[in-house]
């Protein structure tokens, strides 16, 4: 008889150590903790571990780090990425070696703090696409995770096993993974979600500005407050997820100035409402058509066929023996 593939004979993930309960890590506690799971937590903040207390039970909340990922099979870091490195010290300083992902909204700056921090920690960059404008464990929800797309990065040095022992805990979460490497997730979220986070700031700072700004503000409704919606995000967090991907994101700014710019001409011309109908028609299409409807295929779990799913907008939901399910995009 033939040995079981390595795919069959893995030890699930079981204890998960969350370090940093804001939202997304408070999130995740509370959705495995509604699932039964073996989790503990750790945050910084005192204030927030009695919370955690209060609302879990003293066993969900770790009193230091080195207590939370004793005996752990995956630590999250769930911290903004200024204290990753912090972070990923108190790793290395308590000798962890395990599995490791994380839920920044950048993956190459992790991807380097991580490799020169705790290099023997089997990391796997994620980032659930998720979140709310509000932060702290105060705002977390164990129901925000499901159904979102959650970036897990597949390197050249990420071990396959491993990638695919952290997707089906993700997948166990009611995430919906999106395999991609870090650069190409710094690019995407560049793109769809940190430059909407300066759009909308840009656009609340303007609806204010003098001398019509009071007046501005009272008139504002739906499409104000759907384009701003973002920009209520603590400063804080939203400086460190964009200035942490200043590179891509400059590119992206250049790329919506050009289009702006293309918008302003338009307006110029002899007819302006006709000449805009053409460039809305355009964006109208393409919004109309989003979230893009999947068709149900088949991925062999190689690295190369995962990465051409994520590239091609796919997500997995489900994972099994020798493939896993996956939703792909139909075409346009």
């Amino acid at each position: 008889m033939l040995p079981a593939p390595w795919f069959a004979v893995r030890v699930a993930i079981e204890r998960v150590a969350v370090l940093g309960l804001g939202l997304i890590g408070g999130s995740l506690l509370l959705r495995s903790a509604s699932n039964s799971a073996s989790v503990v937590g750790y945050d910084a903040d005192p204030r927030t571990r009695a919370a955690v207390a209060e609302r879990l039970g003293n066993a969900a909340i770790a009193p230091d780090p080195a207590t939370a990922v004793h005996d752990a099979d995956l630590v999250v870091l769930a911290v903004p990425l200024p204290a990753v490195a912090a972070v990923s010290g108190a790793l290395r300083e308590v000798g962890y070696r395990g599995l490791l992902t994380d839920v920044t909204s950048v993956k190459e700056p992790v991807r380097a703090l991580v490799a020169g921090a705790v290099p023997d920690a089997r990391w796997v960059g994620g980032h659930p696409m998720a979140g709310k404008e509000a932060s702290g464990f105060d705002a977390a929800d164990a129901g925000l995770l499901t159904g979102c797309a959650w970036a897990l990065c597949l390197d050249e040095e990420t071990s396959l096993p491993d990638w695919l022992d952290v997707a089906r805990w993700v997948l166990s979460l009611g995430g919906q993974v999106a395999p991609l490497t870090s650069a190409e997730h710094d690019a995407a979220v560049a793109r769809i979600s940190h430059l909407p986070h300066l759009v909308a700031a840009a656009l609340a700072t303007g609806a204010a500005a003098e001398p019509i700004g009071a007046a501005a503000l009272g008139l504002g409704a739906g499409s104000f407050r759907d384009a701003t919606r973002v920009a209520a995000t603590r400063a804080a967090l939203t400086a460190a997820m964009c200035g942490g991907n200043a590179v891509a994101l400059t590119a992206e700014l250049d790329g919506l100035i050009d289009r702006l710019t293309a918008a302003r001409e338009l307006l110029t011309r002899a007819d302006p409402i006709d000449a805009l109908t053409g460039w809305l028609d355009n964006a109208r299409a393409i919004r109309a058509q989003w979230p893009p409807q999947g068709e149900k295929a088949d991925i062999p779990l190689t690295r190369d066929d995962l990465l051409a799913a994520g590239r091609a907008g796919g997500r997995l939901t489900a994972i099994h023996a020798d493939t896993a399910t996956a939703l792909i995009p139909r075409p346009s």
